[in-house]
Order: C-alpha cells, then structure tokens, then sequence
C-alpha cells in the first residue's frame, strides 16, 4: 500500500522513522491518517528531516520502496491546484450533478407514466373499435 510520509529522527533511537501522514486508497482517493504512525528506517538508513516521500508498504509493513515526493507533489499542483480546483468548486460540482441526477430520475419516472398513460389509451382505443366492429356487424345483421 502507498502512503505519503514525512521523514524524522528519533532522538531517543538515533535513528530516522518516516512518520505516516496519508495513505492511498484508490487510484485518485487518499485518507489522511489521523493518529501517530511511525516506521523505523535503520540505523544506516539517513534521509533529510522533514522530506516529504512516498513510500510502499508490503502487507506485512515492510517497506518495499521510498521515493521523494517532489515529483509527485508538483504532479498534484499543475493538475488541480493550477486550474482552479478547490474543495468548494469539487463540493459544487457534486452538487450540480447530484441536481442532474434528480432531475433525470424525475423526467424517467414522468416518461413511465406518459409510456403507461399511453398504453391504457391504446388499450381503450382497442377496445373501442372491437365494440364498434361488433356493433356495426350486429347492426348490418339486423338489417338482412
């Protein structure tokens, strides 16, 4: 699983841990982690304090890779933040489709009704020229 961590040392350890701040769910979809998780990195293992990184966890929490976020950082601002997506735009435009929605449903739920409206006029119209047919042949028969 991947996650966005911050790199920082462990005074009481000497050593440096990278400290979960995100983790990815889905392709676009992160959660933020709320509570204090830490992964030790090793003895050996020296990076910058404070680095922003991402890195993946096997699903035992071993670390399989690291990466410096840089990249992936400015990946997420010149495709969201240099458009003008905000929160609020996102919240409005779930709204607006939300609005669609609604309104598809209601024109669906209006055309069913005009279908069945229209099929027990049809049926009526049936039924009419039936009775019409059976009373001009009985008429025509009184005649002869």
């Amino acid at each position: 699983m991947l996650y966005l961590a911050q790199v920082r040392k462990n005074d009481f350890l000497d050593q440096h841990q990278l400290r979960l701040l995100a983790r990815q769910e889905a392709e676009n979809f992160w959660v933020i982690i709320p509570e204090e998780a830490f992964i030790l990195l090793g003895k050996g293992n020296t990076m910058s304090e404070k680095l922003l990184v991402l890195v993946e966890l096997s699903p035992t929490g071993d670390i399989e890779r690291i990466e410096d976020a840089t990249g992936w950082v400015l990946g997420l601002i010149e495709n969201y933040l240099t458009t003008g997506i905000t929160p609020e735009f996102l919240q409005q435009e779930a709204e607006r489709a939300e609005h669609w929605r609604q309104s598809l449903t209601l024109q669906n739920q209006d055309l069913a009704r005009r279908s069945l409206e229209l099929e027990a006029r049809r049926e009526q119209i049936q039924a009419l020229e039936e009775t019409l047919k059976r009373d001009k042949n009985g008429y025509h028969k009184d005649e002869a």
